[in-house]
């Protein structure tokens, strides 16, 4: 069996690279799908709504869309995002899919895991 041409020359990613690589999100350009799961009217979920909209606000000015899903009144929703704890937030788009538990009070960290700003590296990292 013949072995067909290699088309192109580039040498394969190191893990390095691979692990380096930022997110297919553009937070300029994308529009954002977010799914919020929430418990009734508590008061974390009243506080992640809140916060979810002031980031929303400050960060992606006008390109997203936030679903609220209320686990009280459609336990059955829980399952498709296969939701553990509330309030939890989805990143639905762009893509990859994120998840984000707590009620979102720590700016810094929402913003790390929504991929609107990258994360600090660890102790001992460079």
């Amino acid at each position: 069996m013949k072995k067909s041409p290699r088309l192109d020359k580039q040498n394969p990613l190191s893990l390095r690279e691979i692990s380096g690589r930022k997110s297919r999100a553009r937070p300029d350009t994308d529009v954002w799908n977010l799914r919020l799961y929430v418990a009734g009217q508590t008061p974390r979920s009243i506080a992640a709504l809140a916060n979810l909209k002031r980031l929303c606000d400050e960060h992606l000015s006008g390109r997203y869309n936030i679903e609220v899903v209320d686990l009280v009144k459609h336990p059955q929703l829980a399952a498709g995002d296969q939701i553990v704890a509330i309030p939890t937030l989805v990143r639905k788009l762009p893509e990859p899919l994120r998840k984000i538990v707590g009620d979102l009070r720590d700016t810094e960290r929402a913003l790390v895991g929504l991929q609107l700003r990258p994360g600090r590296p660890a102790s001992g990292e460079t």
